[in-house]
């Protein structure tokens, strides 16, 4: 965007935020908003959340990036976007406030602090998960992303003196938020708080255990017992595409929406040693979103695809407008610089559902396979503003039943 005309759009996203949140009658004011932000992480927290909250009688409302949820119906997101603008997110607490929720749970994201989609919302709390590179081109630098995320904490440490702050007191940038939240009241969290919470079935590996941390400083300070946490976790089934277990015999398939070389890597630093234990191997599909979207980040990405993968298929992933080969050659650049990097285990199949029904093909027993970059998102999008209609899950079982038939 050409640098004089930002103040104008600024403004334009600014009006939309405030003419919103008069026409539904600032619904924020009758019931608690907590907003989420983080690079990682955000959609488990506010499912986990929603899901806590409602076991404990308090019926709670949720706006992720892969579903929302009024408390009483839930439905899949399908504006693709994780923090929509415009009316959206007044309009979702609107109805949160006529099914009658106690509480709604927001995915707060740095593109959406840009656009001033989190202002005249009174917030209840506001939560810092991690933060780790990413849109570096949309925003210009990391240091404006970081901005972005922080400047969420300055709103409503601003604009709601009731709010309490909770922060992921062991990353590395904790810092900047508790300053942010100033003299407001702050909870700090960390995966050491766990030391009496059991683990969640359906959120294996020791990144999700920041997400739980945090839900369960949430959920004790809003004074939800121990008891009542601990069966509420046992009992959450996951999110759709987030360390889905599609498959689970004969080998096991799982589908991620892990984009980012640190959650990829966390992904497939769990997985292969799952793999190993049961004495498999771990075969991984991905690709890398295009339309010039944090290039810095593929053959990062690559790298650790050829450390821990035992077998690599390269594919398409959301090419847009670029050479989709273009970004696969990429990748594969930061392959061939990962440990485990064999030239003879590693295939470029540009269409993704041949792609998957190849790593299917070549599992065996106990192995497992995993395919990260799409999650529950329901499109490819290709050139020309195009979008293809995807369901990564299905799409799997659809090429098991195939695989299973010849």
């Amino acid at each position: 965007m050409r640098t004089f005309l930002r103040p104008l759009f600024s403004l334009y996203h600014y009006l939309w935020a405030f003419v919103s949140a008069v026409f539904f009658w600032f619904p924020s004011r009758r019931v608690r908003v907590i907003g989420v932000t983080g690079t990682k992480g955000k959609t488990t927290t506010v499912a986990l959340l929603a899901h806590i909250f409602s076991e404990a009688g308090k019926r709670s409302a949720y706006l992720s990036s892969a579903y929302m949820s009024d408390g009483v119906s839930v439905s899949k997101n399908k504006t693709g976007n994780s923090m929509p603008g415009r009316f959206f997110i007044q309009q979702f607490l609107h109805h949160a406030v006529r099914a009658k929720s106690s509480y709604a749970f927001i995915e707060v994201t740095s593109q959406g602090a840009v656009q001033h989609r989190h202002k005249f919302i009174q917030w209840a709390g506001a939560v810092f998960l991690d933060i780790h590179p990413e849109h570096i081109e949309s925003h210009g630098s990391f240091e404006k992303y970081l901005h972005a995320k922080v400047s969420f904490f300055a709103y409503v440490q601003k604009h709601s003196p009731r709010a309490i702050f909770y922060i992921h007191k062991n990353d590395s940038y904790a810092d900047k938020f508790i300053q942010a939240a100033q003299k407001s009241k702050k909870v700090l969290f960390g995966v050491e708080d766990l030391y009496d919470v059991p683990d969640v079935p359906a959120l294996p590996g020791e990144f999700n255990k920041i997400n739980i941390s945090a839900v369960y400083a949430i959920a004790r300070e809003e004074g939800i017992s121990h008891d009542v946490i601990a069966r509420a976790l046992q009992s959450f089934t996951g999110v759709s595409g987030r360390m889905e277990f599609v498959i689970r015999e004969p080998f096991e398939v799982v589908v991620d929406y892990a984009h980012t070389p640190e959650s990829v890597e966390a992904v497939y630093i769990f997985l292969q040693k799952r793999a190993h234990d049961r004495k498999g191997k771990l075969i991984c599909v991905l690709g890398s979103a295009g339309g010039g979207r944090d290039t810095w980040k593929r053959p990062a990405m690559g790298k650790h695809a050829g450390t821990y993968s035992d077998e690599i298929i390269l594919t398409n992933e959301d090419p847009w407008d670029e050479d989709p080969r273009g970004i696969i050659d990429a990748i594969y650049e930061g392959v061939k610089t990962g440990k485990q990097y064999n030239e003879n285990h590693v295939c470029i199949i540009m269409d993704r559902k041949e792609a998957i029904t190849k790593a299917l093909s070549l599992a065996r027993e106990k192995d497992v396979v995993v395919l990260t970059g799409k999650g529950s998102e329901s499109w490819i999008h290709v050139a020309n503003g195009k979008k293809i209609s995807w369901s990564e899950s299905e799409t799997v079982r659809e090429a098991m039943r195939e695989i299973s038939r010849n």
